[in-house]
């Protein structure tokens, strides 16, 4: 598709056609009066330079007048028909002088909005008619070969004028087309960000849930099959489960709240940081988990690192609860700036009816930690040991 059925969108233009029952802008009406009026004014100095020092009849110099005139009326149509109507008045501008200023707005409006093979041949044949006019006028005050030369330099300005405002006009529609293809392309890429960015809160908080839910089961559980236990027992494993649940609620909450609020508002949830590790292994012993915990002393690694080791700490302890309820968990952490940061959870796996905790799981939770260790640089393994233990190792980068 030829770039010009892009203007009038684009780039409004004084000689862009209209399309048929468009309406005209102030600045089109504008153009076309100014473009009525130097047709009417070079095409009545030509007619008064042509009739003056001529012997024509009279006749026909009111004929000339007449057809002058409806020549520069026509101009109104020339948004329209651009090719045609500068056919018609090249033409005619052989035989009648007072049409010659309207032949070449006609020429110069083809030129800008057709193709060059199309206006070409309109300027070529305005150039090779140019003998008869000049046969016609002989009378005039230039010499012939002085005219001759005067009339192709004209079609030659006109002509390359109107290839000129084309190419400024398709260099600007051009630049103008990147700019708002840039501009799309980059709200796409932010609409991206901020995509990812919630998928990355959601999947925060999926990990956060997950453990608030398996301690509230392990809680219950342990009511369940423990009818003898005292009632101070009861009631602080009651307290710990009304606790459990709440930040449960505030957790799926605060998930809701994500999934809820627009891109750019979804509200950025607490992260942890390996400072942290300690209170999750008390607050999975407080539960009734055996885990055993060492970790030397680490330099303080960044906190996109420590967030990371959290979350896999985090669902390993999850996993355990779910699936070797009562089993001995051993968490290993060490590591070191530039050697990187080793992560390796460990359990018993027991057998029969132990194993099964009630707990309910979508199985996604080590697919998400390996996708998590993978964008960090990273690498995880899990799966049963040849001892009969589950292990669940990680090995984090650990910049300088």
């Amino acid at each position: 598709m030829d770039a010009q059925l892009e203007y009038p969108r684009l780039l409004p233009s004084v000689l862009v056609p209209e399309p048929r029952g468009g309406k005209r802008t102030t600045r089109d009406w504008i153009v076309d009066w100014l473009c009525f009026f130097i047709a009417l004014l070079v095409g009545g100095l030509v007619f008064a330079d042509a009739h003056n020092h001529g012997d024509l009849p009279a006749w026909f110099a009111a004929v000339d007048g007449v057809f002058g005139i409806a020549s520069c009326l026509s101009l109104w149509t020339r948004r329209r028909w651009p090719f045609g109507l500068a056919l018609t008045l090249t033409l005619l501008s052989i035989v009648f002088s007072s049409v010659g200023g309207a032949a070449a707005i006609a020429l110069f409006t083809v030129t800008v909005h057709e193709p060059f093979r199309r206006a070409a041949p309109i300027a070529a044949l305005a150039a090779v008619l140019q003998p008869i006019y000049l046969a016609i006028y002989s009378s005039s005050s230039s010499p012939y070969l002085v005219a001759l030369v005067l009339s192709w330099l004209v079609i030659g300005v006109v002509l390359t004028w109107g290839m000129f405002v084309r190419s400024r006009r398709q260099l600007v529609l051009s630049l103008r087309d990147r700019a708002e293809r840039a501009e799309t392309e980059q709200q796409l890429r932010v609409e991206q960000a901020r995509t990812a960015e919630r998928a990355r809160i959601a999947r925060e908080m999926h990990d956060v849930l997950a453990h608030r839910i398996s301690l509230l089961s392990l809680h219950a559980g342990a009511l369940e099959f423990r009818p003898d236990a005292s009632p101070e027992e009861v009631a602080r494993a009651a307290g710990v489960i009304r606790t459990s649940a709440h930040q449960a609620l505030e957790d799926l909450r605060a998930v809701i709240g994500v999934l809820r609020e627009a891109p750019g508002d979804a509200p950025e949830p607490p992260q942890p940081t390996l400072a942290d590790l300690p209170a999750l292994i008390e607050e999975s012993r407080d539960a009734g988990m055996r885990v055993t915990f060492s970790s030397p002393d680490l330099v303080a690694p960044p906190d996109s690192l420590g967030r990371n080791a959290y979350r896999i700490v985090q669902e390993g302890l999850t996993n355990a609860r779910k699936h070797a309820r009562g089993s001995v968990v051993d968490v290993v952490l060490s590591g070191a700036p530039d050697d990187g940061l080793e992560i390796e959870i460990r359990n018993r796996l027991p057998v029969g009816a132990v194993a099964a905790s009630g707990i309910p799981g979508a199985g996604t939770g080590i697919i998400g930690l390996a996708e998590r260790a993978s964008l960090a640089g990273g690498r995880l393994e899990h799966g049963r040991t040849d001892a009969g233990d589950y292990r669940l190792w990680a090995w984090l980068p650990w910049p300088t």
